[in-house]
């Protein structure tokens, strides 16, 4: 059966697309961003068993499976005291489950009556692209189901051959443009940002685009020193695309970026009046600076 290494369910979110949503966050990033909020999403565990003395509560157990060590997470008795990811030299998380289809559509109908729909995200969620395609297509053909949107939140970074897999099944992607210059980009993820601005370009062609989300960092993102050209390709994109400004904060992070100047209110209202100026309407603001 089709399955997904999952680190972490929402229930229930109004920040991850349009209106109530289930949230599954997949395991695993093809992206080393410094200013990553979840670094523990980047790495798969390798199972090496270093985190399990760490553990306060003995939630963490090293056994063999098939002659081979593996790490089990007792969700029941962790108190998310992240011991574990401190320990861990790859700072990746042991706390990690694997979900089928099969499980998530069970999920899915337990809080039917409270969701407008499922978000899947990472991590990087397209990694698990067979999972997502297969979970999708379940929901659109089931009767009980099919009212739900289903979304992608992504780097963009998926080819547009995935792209094209998934369309029949997605309702709507999301998707970060974490610089436009594309030296800025790589020295900030590790990744160039060609396939970014196709995934954009194609999602928006084919009515897949439901949002571009662009970081500020103050001194380090390049929206303002390539205004006119962000602005410019935003255009393209039509006015009904959602181009959400997020503000820096240092919440989750870890290495230089802690020492970089977190995003005021006053930084973003500058960066959305110059993108205004430029004809970008529909844009979309943080609610708190904290």
């Amino acid at each position: 059966m089709i399955s997904a290494t999952v680190s972490k369910i929402l229930n229930y979110s109004c920040v991850d697309g349009p209106g109530n949503r289930m949230v599954l966050f997949l395991q695993g990033c093809n992206y080393r961003c410094k200013n990553c909020h979840n670094p523990q999403t980047i790495d798969m565990c390798n199972q090496c068993g270093d985190c399990v003395p760490s553990c306060p509560t003995q939630s963490l157990q090293l056994i063999t499976q098939n002659n081979k060590p593996f790490v089990v997470w007792n969700m029941t008795t962790c108190t998310e005291c992240d011991a574990c990811l401190t320990t861990c030299n790859k700072q990746s998380t042991p706390k990690t489950y694997t979900l089928t289809v099969t499980d998530t559509l069970e999920l899915i109908r337990d809080n039917i009556f409270f969701i407008n729909g499922i978000t899947v995200t990472g991590g990087e969620a397209t990694l698990q692209l067979p999972y997502i395609i297969a979970l999708f297509k379940a929901i659109k053909s089931d009767p009980s189901l099919q009212h739900l949107s289903c979304m992608i939140d992504s780097n963009g970074s998926l080819s547009i051959t995935g792209w094209q897999s998934v369309s029949p099944y997605l309702d709507g992607a999301m998707i970060d443009l974490k610089a436009w210059n594309n030296t800025t980009h790589r020295w900030l993820t590790g990744r160039d940002n060609d396939r970014v601005l196709a995934s954009i370009s194609w999602l928006s062609q084919h009515q897949k685009l439901y949002e571009v989300r662009l970081l500020q960092i103050p001194g380090i993102t390049d929206y303002e020193q390539y205004i006119d050209d962000v602005a410019a390709y935003l255009t393209t994109l039509g006015d009904d695309i959602r181009i959400k400004l997020n503000a820096f904060q240092h919440h989750g992070v870890t290495g230089e970026s802690l020492n970089w100047v977190t995003c005021n209110k006053s930084d973003i209202e500058t960066l959305a009046m110059q993108l205004t100026e430029r004809n970008i309407t529909n844009l979309i603001l943080p609610m708190v600076y904290v």
